[in-house]
Formats: structure tokens, C-alpha cells, sequence
């Protein structure tokens, strides 16, 4: 037990990284599947990113539990005949709602963070955390537009993770920013597909 607990402590951040990694791809092709690897991902990051300093990041985690949860109840009463779900855009009006909500939950999580903790990078953490928690969101109840800020948060991810050193989770971003592009035409032409369908049934 001793040994299997020094080897999962040494390389969690790894273990993760692969969680994760098999959990963008099941969301991709909209398998609900996806929701088991992201919730030990989620867990297991909120122990990296406390080490690493990164509080927002870590507490962000919290918030992605729930959130799968969440998602994986709405996932599984969306689903098709084959199993995988539905997909939809947001309405213009949604867009401006949450674009709102990014804006005042940036500037408020940074001043905090920078006024209040030791965190490392109080802007670029409250970005990101502000981008995911709209992002998670939106995937939870199967937006395309999900795919958009994913992959705005992935790319400033990408060079705050490489700043801190936490490199298999660097790697595993830029991994996430390519899923992220491939999501997004993915489940565009999904949409695209379904809106066809209904064309021809109406």
C-alpha cells in the first residue's frame, strides 16, 4: 500500500494529464463517458494546482466537480438513439449575458487575488478561471460556443503552466487547445447535421 501510495503521490500530476486527456477526447465525439475520467482529473488537479500556488486554478476545481456532475445528469437525458447528445447554439441575447459575466468575474477575482494572496500570477489565473467556469458550463448543457472559450483559456493555460514549471500539464494543454479546435468543427457540423435533419422533417 506504502508503495502504491509513494507512486501515485510522485506522479499525480501525470496520472491526471492522462484523465484528462482521455476525457477531451470522449467529449469531442459526445460520449457521455467522458464524465468518470473528468471527475478524478478534476480531483487529483485540485491537489497540483494547491501545490503549485495556483489558488484560483485549485479552487476552480471545486467548481468543475459540481459541474460534472451536473453535466453528466444533463448529458444523459440529451442523448440520441446512438447514444451520443444533442447540440446547440446560444441565443445572441446569452452571449451578451455571459461575456458580462467573464468581464466582472475577471476583474473582480484578479484584484483579489492580486490584493489578498501570494498567487503567482493573479491576472492570468482569474482569466483563466473566469473562461473555464463559463466554458464548463456551456458544455454542461451542450453549447457549441463552449468550444470558443476553451480554447482562449487553453492558450493562456499553456504559457502560465510553462511560466510554473508544471510541464506534463503544459503538454496536456496544448493537447486540450487542438481537441478544443477539433470540438469546435465537430460539433458545428453536428449542428449543422441536426438542423438539416429537422429541415427535412419539417
Amino acid at each position: 500500500m506504502n508503495a502504491i501510495t509513494t507512486f501515485l503521490s510522485a506522479n499525480i500530476e501525470y496520472i491526471a494529464a492522462v484523465l484528462g486527456l482521455a476525457n477531451i477526447i470522449l467529449i469531442v465525439l459526445r460520449s457521455i463517458w467522458n464524465y468518470p475520467f473528468g471527475i478524478v482529473m478534476v480531483v487529483l488537479y485540485g491537489f497540483v494546482f494547491l501545490e503549485s500556488r495556483l489558488y484560483s486554478d485549485a479552487a476552480l476545481q471545486v467548481f468543475f466537480f459540481v459541474v460534472q456532475l451536473y453535466g453528466w445528469w444533463n448529458w444523459y437525458y440529451a442523448r440520441e438513439g446512438d447514444g451520443l447528445v444533442r447540440v446547440e447554439l446560444m441565443t445572441t441575447r446569452s452571449r451578451l449575458a455571459w461575456t458580462g459575466v467573464l468581464i466582472a468575474v475577471t476583474l473582480a477575482e484578479g484584484w483579489y487575488l492580486a490584493h489578498y494572496t501570494d498567487d503567482v500570477a493573479p491576472w492570468p489565473d482569474a482569466t483563466t478561471t473566469a473562461l473555464s467556469v463559463v466554458a464548463q458550463y456551456l458544455l454542461s448543457v451542450r453549447k457549441v460556443e463552449n468550444w470558443v472559450l476553451w480554447i482562449v483559456a487553453d492558450v493562456v493555460q499553456v504559457g502560465l503552466y510553462y511560466y510554473k514549471g508544471l510541464y506534463p500539464t503544459t503538454v496536456l494543454y496544448v493537447v486540450f487547445l487542438a481537441f478544443a479546435i477539433i470540438g469546435l468543427v465537430q460539433w458545428w457540423r453536428q449542428l449543422q447535421k441536426e438542423q438539416r435533419a429537422a429541415g427535412a422533417a419539417a
